[in-house]
């Protein structure tokens, strides 16, 4: 940090636990390098996940791991870093980094964040970690259930502007993503994309393959952990020629009816190619995974039942833009109709782009209120 942050820079600090994070906080970012070219801007990763990604990534002037939460930390690291202000994305709120931030006058605000009782300080034990979070300049929240539970513990910086996560899937529809190897596989048939899957998502859609994805339809999946041994056990279940994307030439690739991506960070491109898109996560206690991406596109979304925790998730259902299952039972019947039905498929995925692009720019409001706190 010595070496990469000199005493006389003008420094602007954005926190990501990880690499959702930071595709959530990137549309802010990009905007920060435009309005503030004299300042350097920092990023920090709590999560391997995102720092072993994006740590050569060109947005950022330095990338590192945020340190242990201790005072001697966090004075040693204001101190190197001397930002103007600290840009948490979603969540983590770390006391003594706070505290210190605080002591020293650096402004903290905190984007697309959504605030749930469930909190640490919003416990009855947690009180004590209200003090810090009230110092907190500025909360952007996503929805207005979250500026309530602020309000409610006398917080009233809080402006709702929604997800900058909807700003960043417009970005990315907006380049037109293609993916050659993707284009070679699919050919001249139709195509699911299954996300960030994980085993109980995996159980269901290898039953499925096997009794019911017909010849004209080809599948790719993206699981959430691309382990050796993980995806070795998922392939060795089918009963359809699979190919695993970088143990497969691209022969290979164009023979088989399911390909395993065993990468990280193109999936959000991948899905740019699909008809039906399958989101895992709905069985794990934190729920489905990001269903923005594929819905960008025009691709109606699928996913299992733990999906309460997100507002998209349930938007797009409402919008009809996406549909849930329970079981595999449901989930055979759900997809087949989506399977069979191309007009429906047409219809939902048309309702989940139109809810995406209905969503205001995010990344504006707050950088307009970044223009009035720092200086250019």
């Amino acid at each position: 940090m010595k070496q990469s942050i000199a005493p006389n820079d003008r420094v602007i600090w954005v926190h990501c636990s990880s690499l959702g994070e930071f595709e959530q906080g990137k549309p802010v970012m990009e905007k920060i390098k435009q309005k503030f070219p004299h300042h350097k801007l920092a990023v920090s990763f709590f999560s391997p996940s995102g720092f072993e990604i994006r740590k050569n990534d060109p947005i950022a002037d330095y990338i590192f791991y945020l340190p242990l939460d201790k005072t001697k930390n966090a004075k040693r690291l204001i101190k190197l870093l001397h930002p103007e202000i600290l840009i948490l994305v979603k969540y983590e709120y770390w006391y003594n980094l706070l505290r210190q931030l605080n002591l020293k006058n650096i402004p903290v605000i905190v984007i697309s964040a959504v605030i749930k009782e469930k909190n640490l300080f919003f416990r009855s034990w947690g009180s004590w970690f209200q003090s810090i979070i009230q110092t907190i300049d500025h909360f952007f929240v996503q929805d207005l259930d979250s500026k309530n539970l602020l309000n409610s513990i006398q917080i009233e910086q809080v402006t709702i502007s929604g997800d900058t996560r909807f700003d960043r899937v417009k970005e990315i529809l907006a380049s037109r993503p293609r993916v050659e190897f993707v284009e070679k596989f699919k050919q001249d048939k139709k195509l699911i994309v299954a996300g960030s899957t994980w085993p109980d998502d995996e159980e269901i859609l290898v039953q499925y393959i096997n009794e019911h994805l017909k010849e004209d339809w080809k599948l790719i999946i993206a699981p959430h952990n691309i382990d050796a041994k993980q995806i070795k056990n998922f392939v060795e279940k089918l009963k359809k020629k699979v190919a695993v994307y970088t143990h497969s030439t691209e022969e290979e690739r164009a023979q088989a009816q399911i390909l395993v991506v065993d990468t990280i960070g193109i999936l959000t491109k991948i899905y740019a190619h699909a008809e039906i898109s399958y989101v895992g996560g709905g069985f794990t206690k934190t729920g489905v995974h990001n269903t923005l991406e594929p819905a960008v596109y025009g691709v109606p979304v699928i996913f299992g039942p733990n999906y309460s925790n997100y507002f998209e998730a349930i938007d797009l259902i409402e919008s009809t833009g996406a549909v849930s299952f329970k079981d595999y039972y449901d989930f055979e019947s759900k997809m087949t109709q989506l399977i069979e039905n191309e007009e429906d498929r047409q219809n939902r995925g048309k309702c989940a782009a139109e809810y995406i692009q209905e969503k205001p720019n995010s990344s504006q409001l707050i950088l307009a209120y970044l223009k009035e706190k720092i200086k250019p």
